[in-house]
């Protein structure tokens, strides 16, 4: 049934030797394959070729500047006189001021992890939502569930009708600038700032962020501008070393910060202080959940969110895929959500779940079983990259 959904920029992809993946629907790039060579997956649960078309994929985006499309986030619009009552009922962080950004899960009444999301003030009365594409017409559900009846909240999902780029890496800013009249330096375009502004001559919605823990932003625009976009990217990164990334090394940049995922990290068998989310929760405010919360703060979570360093087998190095076992002292104590190889620092990684009393600084006795063979694990509870943020703040 493939291909069913793709962008303006899919053929263009394929042309520069895209391996594409089918992201619920969307044909999205997973790995781009080195010049004379086919671009096509070696299935293995070992490392296979795509190892080092990857591992400088993640080079040039930590040295110099990556680009790599977005288009398979949900996208929402929310307006009303009642946007921003609304927002604080069903989230659990407070909204941003005109212009920015915050990060905020989203709970049932359980006080489950439902949603993650980004969300900007755009203007008063209107702000910006970017979430999980897999979850959208579950999201909207909910949504309409709870939007007041009296019509002063209006939530209009996207799709396709917003799609775009991201470009990470230390000289990101400076690819910007080249493409923009607006000032973008990092005393006037802050960390998690929002904007409405032109890029390479295209009405655009930026946001200062990225999932690659880089310096970096999200360009969105409307899909009939991706492909000048694009171009005009291309040629203005030329000589910054600037190269295409795909979805793999972008799952490989975030483990080296720590960073979660939605349906693995984040799904609605956990909870906010389970997963580590504590910091996108503010009580100054009624959300839906909040008293589960408070009940869970006064007896501690079950379980942790943590990250592993995992020792490879040389012979034949393999990393985790997800839902491996993880041991403590010979029994099973939790399992694996995701993880891979983290090529930039040079070392395999695996974020899982395990009980809360283990998951402190200096336990030890932790494996992994990884196709059968144990592989020893320790805790890596700050992130082997930049764990002060520097990076992302530069």
């Amino acid at each position: 049934g493939r291909p069913l959904q793709t962008t303006p920029l899919y053929d263009t992809f394929l042309a520069q030797g895209a391996v594409m993946g089918d992201s619920w629907g969307m044909e999205t790039p997973l790995w781009f394959a080195p010049p004379g060579e086919k671009a096509e997956d070696i299935v293995s649960f070992h490392r296979s070729n795509d190892f080092e078309p990857i591992k400088a994929e993640c080079r040039a985006v930590r040295e110099a500047v990556g680009v790599t499309e977005i288009a398979n986030f949900a996208k929402y619009e929310i307006t009303g006189a009642g946007a921003e009552a609304w927002l604080l009922q069903v989230m659990t962080n407070t909204m941003p001021k005109q212009g920015r950004l915050m990060l905020t899960p989203m709970l049932n009444h359980q006080g489950k992890i439902i949603g993650d999301f980004t969300v900007a003030k755009a203007a008063e009365q209107r702000y910006m939502m970017w979430g999980s594409s897999q979850a959208q017409v579950y999201h909207m559900r909910w949504f309409e569930q709870t939007l007041p009846t009296d019509g002063t909240v209006r939530i209009a999902p996207y799709g396709m009708k917003l799609i775009g780029l991201s470009i990470a890496g230390p000289k990101s800013r400076e690819l910007l600038q080249r493409l923009t009249d607006d000032d973008v330096s990092n005393e006037v375009f802050k960390f998690m700032d929002y904007r409405e502004m032109e890029v390479a001559t295209v009405k655009a919605q930026v946001n200062r962020v990225t999932y690659t823990g880089d310096l970096g932003y999200e360009i969105w625009v409307a899909p009939e501008y991706q492909r000048r976009l694009y171009e005009s990217i291309q040629a203005a990164g030329a000589d910054l070393g600037l190269k295409n990334f795909g979805m793999r090394a972008l799952l490989c940049l975030r483990l080296e910060k720590n960073f979660g995922t939605w349906y693995r990290e984040f799904r609605p068998i956990y909870t906010p202080l389970e997963s580590g989310m504590e910091r996108a929760m503010k009580f100054d405010h009624e959300f839906i959940g909040r008293a589960a919360v408070e009940a869970e703060m006064k007896t501690g979570p079950a379980r942790k969110l943590v990250m592993f360093r995992v020792d490879v087998d040389k012979d034949k190095p393999a990393d985790v895929l997800g839902d491996e076992p993880v041991f403590h002292n010979g029994e099973v104590v939790g399992w694996i959500t995701s993880g891979g190889y983290a090529h930039y620092s040079g070392v395999s990684l695996a974020l899982g779940y395990i009980p809360a009393a283990l998951a402190a600084e200096g336990t030890t006795g932790f494996e992994i079983e990884i196709i059968g063979n144990m592989r020893p694990a320790h805790l890596q509870l700050e992130p082997v990259l930049d764990p002060s943020g520097s990076r992302m703040r530069a």
